[in-house]
């Protein structure tokens, strides 16, 4: 593939980011002009999250400082809105298994309500990468399991950090 895309928004909590959401990104990187990484400010599925907005955004830079084209914003708005303030013509997110692609059947039609001109597009979890979720990645952590090979370094250090000041 030679020539890009465009722009996309890969958005998601990234609490923390995975070396699944890393994989994901880079493969984005491959195929659009500009990849937006949004972070999400405060969740809505989520009560509490580990790390602050600041701290993931800081995360996934430091994990993506080699692909030139993607950069990583905090945001408190609509996906949709987001997406366009940035002029983004699609949405990018990672599938893992069926239970990740039924909810975000229902957000794609929804977010295609809101705005039918931005796209939904999904990339398939590489197959070393289709069981990892940062909630797992989370409870591995908190009870001393070894999460080092399934997120980047600094990520890695500051759970270790995080959990042992609880």
């Amino acid at each position: 593939m030679s020539e890009k895309n465009g722009t996309v928004v890969c958005p998601g909590s990234y609490d923390p980011v995975t070396n699944g959401h890393i994989d994901i990104i880079t493969r984005t990187s491959n195929v659009f002009d500009r990849v937006v990484v949004g972070v999400v400010n405060n969740p809505v599925r989520k009560q509490k999250t580990l790390f602050t907005a600041e701290e993931r955004k800081a995360f996934i830079e430091e994990a993506t400082a080699d692909l030139a084209n993607v950069e990583v914003q905090i945001f408190a708005n609509l996906l949709v809105e987001f997406a366009r303030e940035n002029g983004a013509k699609a949405i990018v997110k990672g599938l893992r298994a069926i239970s990740d692609f039924e909810y975000e059947f229902e957000m794609a039609q929804l977010n295609r309500k809101l705005d039918p001109g931005i796209e939904s597009i999904y990339v398939i979890a590489s197959p070393h990468y289709s069981f990892l979720s940062s909630t797992g990645v989370k409870e591995m952590a908190t009870f001393g399991g070894n999460v080092s090979d399934l997120v980047p370094d600094a990520v890695a250090a500051a759970l270790g950090d995080r959990l042992n000041d609880r």
